[in-house]
């Protein structure tokens, strides 16, 4: 494959400029932090252990602390010179297409609020603990980032809604709930598993069907967005989900 990361131009973003927002790291209160180290002392020993070494790479190329919220301006400054992504804070929930064209541009939605010390276990909107802790290391790899914004470019320029319901999947079983095989063993990048140590914890278990990866089973795989994954697809190299992104886009229509 050839890597995008070489794109010099940014590209404007119209449909999401909207949601464009600055972060006001300062404001951010000493219990918040401390609600952030929380949550990362909890997730990382297990990472460190079964997360993908891309994620662990990543976490510290992008210089992520463990004692306090990221700022998304440093985050970006590190990120952007590897593959040209940007963890770019926007005001909440997007709606597809200003998503899907965030991500064409390499400007990944970062929601900037914290969840709180009663919400530890579960939100149902992503919160910047999902964004950044769950997301955003994988960026720094260029296999990965070239697959995420080739992704968006495709998902922006579809009209049908099966189309965009079957790459919806690719994406959920991918960015979301991906696994991997290394050295012999399964091991996490997908965010919804990074930041949720309940559901990493099952997943490493035994507590799911962890199925070979093939596009057509997880075109056609349903999903649930507040359960529990019962079955999740295992690849054995980023350059498979690229490919099989690819792959997907020829089948559309």
């Amino acid at each position: 494959m050839v890597s995008l990361t070489a794109e010099k131009e940014p590209m404007e973003l119209r449909v999401a400029a909207p949601y464009l927002i600055t972060q006001s790291w300062v404001d951010y209160t000493p219990e918040q932090h401390a609600v952030w180290a929380e949550l990362v002392g909890r997730n990382m020993p297990q990472l460190r252990d079964h997360a993908c070494r891309e994620y662990l790479d990543g976490f510290e190329q992008i210089g992520l602390r463990e004692d306090e919220l990221p700022d998304l301006a440093a985050v970006s400054e590190r990120l952007a010179p590897r593959t040209g992504w940007q963890s770019t804070p926007v005001s909440g929930f997007l709606p597809a297409d200003a998503f899907f064209e965030m991500l064409a541009a390499r400007r990944f939605p970062t929601t900037t609020w914290l969840r709180s010390r009663e919400a530890m276990e579960y939100t149902p909107e992503p919160d910047i603990f999902h964004d950044v802790f769950g997301h955003v290391p994988m960026h720094a790899h260029p296999v990965f980032a070239d697959f995420l914004q080739q992704y968006g470019a495709i998902c922006a320029r579809l009209t049908d809604a099966r189309d965009l319901e079957r790459m919806g999947r690719l994406f959920w079983f991918t960015v979301e709930f991906g696994v991997i095989r290394q050295d012999g063993e399964i091991k996490v990048y997908g965010s919804g598993l990074i930041s949720s140590h309940g559901e990493c914890s099952r997943v490493l278990a035994g507590g799911c069907e962890v199925k070979e990866f093939e596009l057509d089973a997880v075109l056609d795989q349903e999903f649930q967005t507040s359960e529990m994954q019962p079955v999740l697809y295992a690849v054995e190299s980023f350059e498979q989900i690229y490919e099989a992104m690819r792959l997907a886009e020829s089948r559309l229509g």
